[in-house]
């Protein structure tokens, strides 16, 4: 269905009775019902300064993506080069579900879009999927056991130390060259001298944002799954949560493998060199709707409240975040405006989830600033909620 640019809608009864509570309500393919903000005892005047700031607020840089990567990490990094997908993205634009309905959208929010870094929750929650069905008999367990034989990712004394927890947190400090792209590469610390020989620090103990061991995470869960990490989140997630069939997971030009026989494309966990999730906010809005009903959908559990746990708890080394892209609250340091419980998922440009069970709300934002810009919005939408939350 189609709605007015940046308005604010309702609509009093559509797709679902009105009466079910938010709880209950999943949304089906294609459609989510709206109502209006008054109906729910939003302030509708101040949900409207809401959208209007989301808007105001949109990201200054290049709308090319190809651009955006040279003039940031081209500009400081070696092995620069792109070797997967790139876009241009929409403006800003974004979604408002509170107790399951949409009170707010505004901008082209059927774009398909990259996500940057929002791939590594998709990717996170399908290597929880193979611990949920025993495919990893266990998190703590040694990745090296599940690669085959032949596999030099993990040969040396330090690599094989590395556990799948210690990839999922981003706490492996795995090293090598994966892709063409040596770990060092990315967001290299120190003079560049000394880049090539960093020195090393025993898996679990420091956390360290970076790509390269991310899309070891992915080739190693395709490993696990013998098949494209694209078609497991499709069978056990995006169709059941009513997805479109507009998102696209990619990987490299050069992340091909031969696995049974059959070339598959390891994908990446982010749009660093180009690649990851694309997809358009209502389906985002669907993933994200997922996890703030605790990962159930229409009483199926898709993922388990076990991985769920363990993903929205930070680890030793880093106490506000998960698993990748878990983005945590403790102390509200990082969104002073939230509940300390609240959830974010987090991309570059800047792609963002804020999940809220605490106010049962969600938001899709996409494309704002990098700076304070998220608590001002999430300050403005708990104002508009009614004074009961």
């Amino acid at each position: 269905m189609k709605f007015t640019r940046y308005a604010l809608f309702f609509l009093s009864v559509q797709f679902a009775a009105s009466h079910l509570h938010a709880a209950d309500y999943f949304p089906p393919a294609g459609q989510w019902q709206a109502v209006s903000p008054q109906s729910l005892g939003v302030d509708a005047d101040k949900l409207a300064a809401v959208v209007a700031y989301a808007i105001a607020s949109e990201n200054k840089a290049a709308k090319d993506q190809t651009l955006v990567q040279a003039t940031t990490f081209g500009a400081r990094e070696p092995f620069d080069q792109i070797i997967g997908p790139m876009s241009v993205r929409a403006a800003a634009n974004g979604l408002i579900i509170y107790r399951g309905k949409v009170i707010a959208e505004w901008g082209d929010t059927h774009k398909v879009d990259m996500t940057h870094s929002i791939s590594k929750t998709f990717l996170t929650a399908v290597t929880g999927l193979a611990i949920d069905d025993g495919l990893i008999h266990n998190s703590n367990d040694l990745v090296a056991a599940y690669l085959p034989s032949d596999s030099q990712l993990f040969s040396s004394e330090h690599n094989r130390q590395i556990r799948w927890e210690h990839l999922l947190r981003q706490t492996s400090d795995w090293q090598g060259t994966l892709w063409g792209k040596p770990d060092w590469a990315d967001r290299p610390e120190g003079e560049a001298k000394d880049w090539p020989n960093r020195p090393l620090h025993q898996p679990g103990t420091r956390y360290k944002y970076n790509d390269v061991r991310v899309n070891l995470l992915a080739l190693a869960t395709t490993y696990v799954w013998r098949k494209p990490l694209p078609v497991v989140l499709n069978e056990r997630i995006m169709q059941p949560i009513g997805a479109s069939s507009s998102w696209r997971w990619y990987g490299y030009d050069n992340s091909w493998i031969e696995l049974d026989g059959q070339k598959i494309q390891s994908v990446s966990g982010g749009g660093h060199w180009g690649g990851g999730m694309f997809l358009n906010a209502w389906d985002l809005a669907r993933f994200g709707y997922l996890f703030l009903r605790d990962g159930q959908w229409q009483g199926q559990q898709l993922i388990s409240r076990d991985f769920i746990a363990k993903a929205s708890t930070g680890g030793s080394a880093k106490a506000d975040y998960g698993y990748a892209n878990w983005f945590l609250n403790p102390k509200r340091k990082a969104l002073p405006a939230a509940p300390e419980t609240a959830i974010t998922f987090q991309g570059a440009g800047r792609n963002i989830v804020y999940l809220d069970q605490q106010h049962d709300v969600l938001m899709v934002v996409r494309w704002i600033g990098n700076g304070d810009e998220l608590n001002q919005l999430v300050a403005k939408l708990l104002t508009a909620l009614p004074a009961s939350h």
